[in-house]
């Protein structure tokens, strides 16, 4: 009994000087090289590997800060090993530590990540610290089994609470995403709320093929950059990979390919499956930069889309010519309320046709009371209804199309609106018969965790073609518009 008590605490000293230091941990832990599944592994971790433990110890020199990585890989490097390795690691060094790890589905989650848990936990030298089940990892320690856990949560948009109550003050908090491109923003959101405990070790680590152009995953490597270590690894260059497979694809796809890029470079694609605008088409919309004035030849139109639900968005879009000005947002549930602001924005900006959503008759009081109780004219437009060219399947898969041309041919985006981006990133198409369908809201929705008020606000800019109007010295129309309360014929030229 002298003897094993005696080890133990050797093998508690041992471990615990590996606290600020997962490498030295995975080394400690495993048996590598000897016989069995890592008798082939003599040297332990992948040198990728080795960087992204060697990322998180120096980023526990820095305790005030969360240590945030993110990986985007091709197939078969290693990643789900190095979760449990970090798993391992983060419940071994430090007690009552907390943590979630979800996966973009649960298949993924129990087939892989978890299951690959379960190995190490096996070959690990201090396995008979925890108990491991189906869905927890948690500590032996006699009433430590709430509050030192580790458990495997399917990730809900319509359930967030394990996310959103991820907090251990004065301890150690651990998150890994795995195939974390397919997780909906939503749930990073949420997540990214949660981790604010002071003077706690926070650990928040993202994994996955780069399966997708949009998304926060990407953004993890674009717009959040600055607070994310992040790697893109090269499926060629890990050690365990099958390289014939892999020439393969190459061979098959092209090095250029989507295919190669997701499945072997560790890149993220040019652009999504039936993608209707690609990151880099948005990006140079968003870059671009007209002389004030440039546009005087072209019409002032406003969209205005009408919020559906209590926590959408009215949202007012004002586009002159290639120029989209900064979008207004409002959440309001009074159409008399949402009408006055339209007919504000219709007074500065002097539009030539307001385009207002009316589809389920959520935007007709808007519509009503802009025509009968202000006098001003607008146009109701109906998502659902016909589409002027035939080769679109409705009004809004033709406006969508419209305005996608628009910003592919030369139109700006003002560069704060990142929202929008996401919106016109998340926009995908099909064929029903011979007429090509944009994707329902609600598909954005699920996506994005809300509706895409504002890309349909930009879209209603392209409800039908607009003349513009002849304007006095002070650039206002000659033409009275606003007081006339009968239809609009958008085709009409103004006098």
């Amino acid at each position: 009994m002298t003897d094993y008590l005696q080890l133990e605490e050797e093998l508690i000293d041992l471990v615990m000087d590996c606290r600020a230091d997962p490498l030295a941990f995975v080394l400690l832990a495993f048996p590598w090289g000897e016989n069995g599944e890592l008798e082939k592994f003599p040297d332990g971790p992948d040198d990728w590997q080795r960087d992204i433990l060697n990322d998180i110890k120096m980023g526990l020199l820095t305790p005030t800060e969360a240590i945030q990585e993110a990986v985007a890989s091709g197939h078969g490097i290693g990643k789900s090993a190095l979760v449990a390795w970090i798993i391992y690691w983060a419940m071994s060094t430090m007690e009552d530590t907390k943590g979630i790890v979800t996966a973009n589905t649960e298949t993924q989650l129990k087939t892989k990540t978890w299951s690959e848990l379960a190995k190490w936990h096996r070959l690990a030298i201090n396995r008979h610290w925890f108990e491991f089940t189906a869905t927890a990892l948690f500590s032996t320690t006699k009433d430590h089994d709430k509050t030192w856990r580790v458990d495997m949560v399917p990730w809900s948009e319509r359930n967030t609470e394990a996310f959103a109550g991820l907090h251990n003050k004065g301890k150690r908090v651990l998150l890994v995403f795995d195939e974390a491109s397919a997780i909906p923003d939503g749930i990073w959101e949420v997540a990214e709320g949660a981790l604010t405990d002071e003077g706690t070790q926070i650990i928040w680590c993202a994994f996955g093929n780069p399966t997708r152009s949009r998304g926060r995953f990407r953004e993890c490597f674009g717009r959040f950059k600055h607070r994310w270590n992040t790697r893109q690894i090269d499926s060629r260059t890990a050690r365990m990979t099958n390289k014939t497979q892999l020439q393969a694809w190459l061979d098959d796809y092209g090095i250029e390919s989507d295919f190669a890029k997701i499945r072997v470079l560790g890149q993220f694609p040019s652009a999504d499956v039936n993608a209707l605008l690609t990151a880099a088409e948005v990006d140079a919309a968003m870059a671009r930069v007209y002389k004030k004035g440039q546009f005087e030849f072209a019409a002032k139109i406003l969209g205005v889309d009408v919020a559906r639900q209590g926590l959408d968005d009215s949202v007012i879009a004002h586009r002159h010519g290639n120029v989209l000005f900064p979008l207004k947002p409002m959440h309001i549930p009074d159409s008399v309320l949402v009408a006055q602001q339209v007919a504000q924005e219709q007074d500065a900006a002097q539009d030539d046709a307001t385009f207002v959503d009316a589809t389920g008759g959520y935007g007709a009081g808007v519509v009503d009371c802009l025509r009968t109780t202000m006098n001003r004219q607008c146009t109701e437009v109906y998502f659902s209804g016909r589409s002027n060219d035939h080769h679109y399947f409705n009004k809004r898969s033709e406006m969508i199309f419209e305005m996608a041309k628009w910003v592919k041919a030369g139109g700006s985006i003002p560069k704060g609106e990142t929202m929008l981006r996401d919106e016109l990133l998340a926009i995908t198409y099909s064929y029903n018969g011979d007429k090509l369908k944009i994707n329902e809201k609600e598909e954005v929705r699920e996506e994005l965790g809300r509706s895409p008020d504002r890309a349909d606000a930009v879209a209603l800019t392209f409800a039908f073609p607009v003349a513009p109007g002849r304007r006095d010295d002070f650039g206002f129309p000659v033409q009275t518009k606003h007081q006339d309360s009968g239809a609009y014929d958008p085709f009409a030229m103004k006098e």
